[in-house]
Order: C-alpha cells, then structure tokens, then sequence
C-alpha cells in the first residue's frame, strides 16, 4: 500500500514538475483582479491537460517604463500588453515576437479589422487585441428635456450638433452645451472626418484646409456659445464635466460608463455617434485599444501562443463583456446578446463598438509611427488652447504648430 502510494505521489510530483508556466505582465489596479480571475475561470482549466498554466502580474505606477525596463534585463513575461500609443516604436525594434507563425489568416480574421490592423507593421501583426474603445457623444437626458431641445442624434451634422449645444447653453445659464478640450484625442476624430490624415505619403504631417475646417470649428465652440473650456470648469475632462452636471454632453468613450455607474448613478443619459462633417457627409473617431504580444525573447513561444488564443478566445471575451469591462476585439461579438439589452450602459457600448467599424467613418488607430505619441500632439494642442483662449488667431497657432511639427519631424 504504502509502495503504491509512493508511485502516485511521484506521478503527481511528475506531472507538476512538467507544467509549463507562461507569465503574463499588464496594468495594475483592477486589472490585476480581473485578469487574475479570467485566468483562473477560463484559461487554466481550458489549458490544465497540456500541462500550461498562465500566471498575471499587474504592474503598478508606470507600466510602459516598467516593461521596456523589464524587456531590456531579459525579466519581461512570456505575454504582455502594449498599448497602441506607443507600440509602432516597440515592434520595430524587434523585442516583440511576429504572430504571424503562430496564428493562421482565418484565426486572425475574426477581429474586428480595424483594431488587428493597429497591431500590424510591415505585414507582420504583433498583437491580439484584447478589447478596445473609439468615441462617442453622451447627452443628459434630462438636460435637453428641460432646455426644450431635440436630443443629439446619429444624424446630426457638426452645425446641427452646434447649434442644439448652443441652445441648451442659451436656456440652462449654470450650464453648458459641451466641456471642450484643448486635446487632439478628442479634436482629431474630427480632423479625420475631413479626409485629413494624419501623416502623408511621406511621413510628413501637414496641417492643411482640411484640417483648418475642422480646427475652426472645434475651436469656435467655446466662443458662440456652445461650450466651455473644462478647466475653467474645475475639471480635468468632458467626462467629469458632464458627470457633475456642469455639461450636458460628453464626447467620451465607453469608460464613462464606469464612472458614471460610480459617480453619478442616477443620471439619465444617451449615447449616439460623432457627428458628421457637414461637407464630407462623414464621421470620423480613434481606436484606442491594447494588445496581447509576445515576448520575442520568452522561452515559451508555443505555450505563450496557446495561452494568447484562450485570453482572446469567445468564451474570455464574453467572461469580460458580461461584467462590463470591456469591450471586444472579436467581430462576432458585436451581436452578443450583451450588447443588445436594453439600458443607457449597453447603449453606451454598442455605440462605441460600432464606432469601430463602418459606420464609424474615417476611423484611425490613436498612434503616430516612430514618434513620440505625446510629443507629436503638443504643438496641436498648445494651438487649440491658444485660439479657445483668444490668444492667436487660427492663421497664426496653425503656422506655429506646422513650425514645430517641421521641427518635430526632422
């Protein structure tokens, strides 16, 4: 009996010793709880009979400084995040494993094109996206009711967008249309709206008459009366304006609904599309969204592989959706029975899913190649607050952020 016993255990010990850890590395705070749990409920036990088990370690404080640190003493893990801001610099150094090997054309083709194609350089895809968001428009309900003011719309042009903020603004004096940022993370879904890309056919960023149509009318909000610099609201963005009622719209993505969930549970509020430009007929919005990559430098390429398909499978993505976390990467996905509920939240997401796909228009990753993401917008930036500020007029702040961007570009 007790020979039999001694072969058991150290078949057991056996078995244990052959497991195959993948460690994966992401953001701390909630991440680190929410990530530990998919891990545990969904992607170990589909994993446990091939011997692999993945283990999430959420870093606090400065993830990207962290993981670039941990890439260059060889301690990085197996799988990581990367978010698209700052990847392109990231996959062209050759730190971050090609998928393509590992994942055949039809197993990539069920994400949402728009988001796979963020995480592509050269031909070669460098993440799985794990979940992501674009821009939408939120309207307080009750606000508009109370102005007598048709409730923005999926319809609406920027003109019609304009004048029914100015209108609430007109009509709830402690109030205002919308809290506007100086910021190209909100500006530049409209920028793009007008054909304006971005960078040329030669790398080159140029602020043309495309992008001045847009820059005029983004910054002439605060001036006719639609809206209000945040800061001069004592807030930092359109969310936290719109959420303690000094707004009545938010030009946000679906991480509002969190917040909204937290700080002001009772609001009664909509969601609709980024308006269209009046003369292209089209909508223009981001992707912001994170990938799944692997380390190029981990010993365990096949295992990491077989750990990134379950963290991006259906079964994760659903465990994610059905908590409101997140929203997902896979196309299919956009008809989960989640996203059709009724309610403001799951409008709230639905909204900023399809913002990804046509009917979002012109939709462009939140990326700027080999630059540094927020070095590239700062000329941009400093030129919209100086013309909402009334300190330049727009012929001059466009001169001098094409100045700066020359230098930038050099």
């Amino acid at each position: 009996m007790k020979h039999w016993m001694v072969l058991v255990f150290l078949a057991a010990l056996g078995m244990a010793s052959a497991q195959t850890v993948v460690r994966l590395q992401g953001f701390g705070g909630n991440d680190t709880a929410i990530m530990s749990s998919l891990v545990r409920e969904i992607v170990n036990p589909a994993l446990e009979r091939e011997g692999i088990r993945a283990e999430y370690q959420g870093i606090e404080g400065d993830y990207r400084a962290a993981l670039l640190n941990a890439i260059s003493a060889g301690t990085a893990a197996d799988l990581f995040y990367v978010d698209i801001f700052w990847s392109e610099p990231l996959f062209a150094s050759g730190r971050v494993e090609p998928l393509n090997r590992y994942f055949t054309p039809q197993e990539l083709a069920v994400f949402n094109r728009n988001l796979l194609n963020a995480f592509t350089l050269r031909g070669n895809v460098y993440g799985l996206p794990k979940d992501f968001n674009t821009l939408a428009v939120q309207f307080n309900r009750d606000l508009f009711d109370e102005a007598k003011v048709p409730y923005p719309n999926q319809t609406d042009t920027w003109d019609t967008f304009k004048d029914k903020l100015r209108r609430v603004q007109a009509a709830l004096k402690d109030v205002v249309g919308l809290c506007v940022v100086a910021d190209h993370a909100r500006f530049g879904a409209f920028a793009h709206a007008t054909g304006w890309r971005p960078f040329n056919a030669q790398g080159r960023t140029v602020l043309d008459a495309n992008f001045r149509r847009a820059f005029e009318w983004y910054t002439s909000l605060v001036r006719d009366g639609a809206g209000r610099l945040a800061q001069d609201l004592g807030e930092g963005w359109t969310g936290g304006c719109f959420g303690a009622e000094k707004a009545a719209v938010a030009i946000e993505g679906a991480w509002i609904g969190a917040f909204l969930r937290d700080k002001a549970p009772n609001l009664r509020y909509g969601t609709t599309f980024i308006p269209l430009d009046p003369v292209t007929r089209q909508r223009g919005n981001f992707i912001f969204t994170v990938s799944w990559s692997m380390n190029a430098a981990s010993r365990n390429k096949e295992a990491a592989a077989k750990v990134l398909r379950q963290l991006t499978s259906v079964e994760a993505q659903n465990w994610i959706l059905s908590r409101g976390l997140a929203l997902p990467s896979r196309s299919a996905l956009a008809n989960s029975p989640v996203l059709q509920r009724p309610g403001r939240e799951n409008e709230l997401n639905r909204v900023v899913f399809q913002g990804s796909t046509s009917v979002g228009g012109a939709v462009l990753p939140f990326k700027f190649g080999a630059l540094d993401g927020g070095n590239w917008m700062r000329p941009i930036n400093e030129a919209l607050q100086a013309v909402i500020t009334g300190r330049k007029t727009v012929d001059q702040a466009i001169a001098d952020a094409q100045a700066e961007l020359n230098r930038i570009e050099r």
